[in-house]
């Protein structure tokens, strides 16, 4: 599938009712997705049933070898596929989005396949012999997000796949086209049945979670949506990994030096045009460096191009949906009528046919407000300012959710002892939100449970066996 058009034919629906798909930057009608029912669900369950023995009795190199040659095509769809990316997501070709996000789907693939799972002797003393093995759990359930909806999905399918299970995705409804296409290209290379997949609604999802079959589920998305996939499978005691919403607190200590880290705050902010799980969505800086960390990061703001994503220029783009646009709006607009200062932005325009936001900064905003309280997941942050590092602890801790955090110092040893005392999966240092495919991903509270990512992501999609004698 060498050209978007090829992409776009190979994944329009040829029977059944169809959905249009428009992009969210122009309104432009991009394509058309099938909808799937009951019926559909069935069939890829059991296309994935059937493939399950004869994959999962494949060689481990075997396995391996084939998921190199799933990242060889997707590696040669690349331009293809990021622009069905860039065109459904709103995300631009360039910066780090969609090409971006296509290079992660190859790399991620090549180091899944290269990440070794060995069996573990537990006991060796002469007289007792036990060893620890990782087995397929069987059929894995993929339900990904529409912000990274290619490179999530490779998070979730190549590891099931590396271990031996078939997997049946769902991609999401508002980002169809974007794994549809993913999959198409999978496919050319995977055996039959061995990744399904079935595009729809939220109900179809539902269906999807509460059925016996899958010995897995894995979920990117919000808490309340992981909630209803717990109470949905467990009557099926269906293993879980559920990586949910985020509200990630970064703390800037009064010994930084601003200028250099303006772009990495920005970019730890508004990476996706914020619209990432772990992006950084509050920011509380320290009395002595508040000026001057909010001037340094009006300046970068001031200067990243935001517009089409296929215009070669642009870093950000517009918001995905429409949903979204509403939510960042009235967050931005009760932080206003509340009295905080607006840096930059916070005037979109709302009669536009695009879903854009513009780049927005608001200082000095209570550390209760709305926008702070709640995940934004678009491209307005909230600057609060502290003089106290227990208060700003106490502040960041001080949600219900715990996926990522960050701490900014020119003392290393100092940052690493407050990253001690947040409660969050992930504390980076002087970054924010990069992962990567060896170093375990997750996060605690209410953003979920499960590790993704490396040895421990292997462990997840597998149920353990101990052969003992």
């Amino acid at each position: 599938m060498d050209s978007e058009a090829g992409l776009l034919a190979a994944i329009a629906p040829t029977d059944g009712p169809g959905r249009e798909v428009h992009d969210p930057a122009t309104g432009e009608l991009i394509g058309t997705v099938p909808v799937h029912g009951t019926a559909d669900l069935d069939r890829a369950i059991a296309g994935a049933t059937n493939a399950r023995r004869a994959w999962a009795a494949l060689d481990d190199d075997e396995r391996k070898a084939t998921l190199h040659r799933v990242a060889d095509a997707i590696e040669a769809a690349a331009e293809p596929l990021a622009r069905v990316l860039s065109r459904e997501q709103g995300k631009p070709l360039n910066g780090p989005n969609a090409r971006f996000e296509v290079g992660a789907c190859v790399g991620w693939l090549r180091a899944t396949a290269e990440t070794p799972l060995p069996g573990e002797v537990v006991v060796d003393d002469g007289e007792t012999y036990a060893e620890l093995r990782y087995r397929p759990v069987g059929t894995v359930a993929a339900i990904t997000p529409w912000n990274w909806p290619m490179m999530i999905a490779i998070w979730q399918i190549a590891p099931a796949l590396r271990m031996g299970n078939t997997v049946v995705a769902k991609p999401s409804e508002y980002t169809t086209l974007s794994g549809l296409a993913l999959a198409a290209v999978m496919n050319e290379v995977l055996p039959e049945g061995v990744l399904e997949v079935v595009a729809g609604d939220g109900a179809i999802g539902a269906e999807m979670v509460a059925r016996p079959e899958f010995g897995k589920i894995m979920f990117t998305g919000s808490t309340a949506t992981g909630k209803r996939i717990i109470e949905a499978s467990a009557g099926n005691l269906t293993r879980l990994t559920l990586e949910l919403g985020g509200n990630d607190a970064g703390i800037v200590l009064p010994d930084v030096d601003p200028a250099a880290i303006a772009e990495g705050l920005f970019w730890g902010a508004f990476i996706n045009t914020g619209q990432t799980c772990a992006a950084m969505k509050r920011l509380y800086v320290h009395d002595d460096v508040y000026d001057a960390v909010c001037a340094a990061l009006t300046a970068v703001a001031e200067q990243m191009p935001m517009g089409v994503g296929l215009d070669e220029q642009n870093v950000l783009g517009p918001l995905q949906n429409r949903m979204q646009f509403g939510v960042v709006d009235r967050l931005v607009e009760a932080a206003k009528a509340s009295g905080a200062r607006v840096l930059v932005g916070g005037e979109p325009d709302r009669e536009q046919a695009g879903h854009f936001y513009p780049t927005t900064l608001v200082a000095d905003i209570d550390p209760g407000n709305p926008l702070v309280l709640e995940e934004q997941f678009g491209p307005a942050l909230p600057i609060v300012r502290y003089s106290d590092i227990d208060e700003a602890v106490r502040l960041a801790n001080d949600v219900e959710v715990g996926l990522g955090a960050s701490v900014w110092s020119g003392d290393r040893d100092r940052a690493r002892e407050i990253a001690a005392r947040l409660e969050a999966g992930t504390v980076w240092i002087n970054s924010h939100g990069g992962v990567h495919p060896m170093i375990p991903f997750g996060g605690v509270k209410q953003s979920g449970y499960g590790l993704e990512f490396g040895v421990e992501g292997l462990k997840a999609v597998s149920v353990p066996q101990v052969v003992n004698g």
